[in-house]
């Protein structure tokens, strides 16, 4: 039997070679517009029509989605969706500088961030996250209410943060669902 560490290795190795090998279909199967695109991304800068806030969870991708191409969206992601100075400070720079003017709050089905503020769970930084989200969801007993409310608080707070500053009150903030099983995103009510 190999150490605990060589086994780490490997399997590291294994992660990166994957990504590596990714990277490279990736580049194999680029179109001739995907290639125009990024080049021209790249030299005239990102133009972004909407910044998307939403889970670090692996089946949630914002660009598949959302059927966006390269540069299309501005996407920031945070376990739960919550916002933090980061991720308000990440929302600010799009919508300021780049002139974002439409900004969706994005939760999802079967979010454990969610979950794990529901059972009262959070370790170290994990902790910094779900008690963001109890505050969020306040007496929220219910999971999918708790999703809801969670994607609400965010809405609220990131349409305040944006309305004080001049180069951002203009910026229109609304909140969805999306189902990770049948793949719908539902845009929700503020409140």
């Amino acid at each position: 039997m190999l150490p605990k560490g060589v086994i780490k290795l490997r399997d590291s190795i294994d992660a990166v070679g994957k990504l590596l090998d990714g990277n490279r279909r990736y580049l194999s199967r680029a179109g001739n517009a995907e290639i125009k695109r990024r080049v021209r991304n790249a030299e005239e800068g990102q133009h972004p029509y909407a910044i998307v806030v939403t889970c670090s969870d692996s089946r949630v991708i914002p660009e598949k989605i959302f059927s966006a191409d390269l540069g299309d969206l501005f996407v920031i992601r945070v376990a739960g969706n919550v916002i933090g100075e980061h991720e308000a400070g990440s929302a600010e720079y799009a919508a300021g500088h780049l002139h974002v003017k439409h900004v969706v709050v994005l939760g999802h089905t079967q979010c454990g961030a969610v979950g794990a503020a529901l059972e009262g769970d959070g370790e170290g930084f994990v902790r910094s996250i779900t008690d963001e989200i109890k505050k969020a969801i306040g007496d929220e007993k219910d999971y999918d209410g708790a999703v809801r409310q969670n994607v609400r608080y965010g809405v609220r707070v990131l349409s305040e943060i944006l309305s004080k500053n001049p180069e951002t009150g203009d910026v229109n903030v609304c909140g969805a669902v999306y189902d990770v099983k049948s793949g719908l995103v539902t845009i929700i009510d503020r409140d």
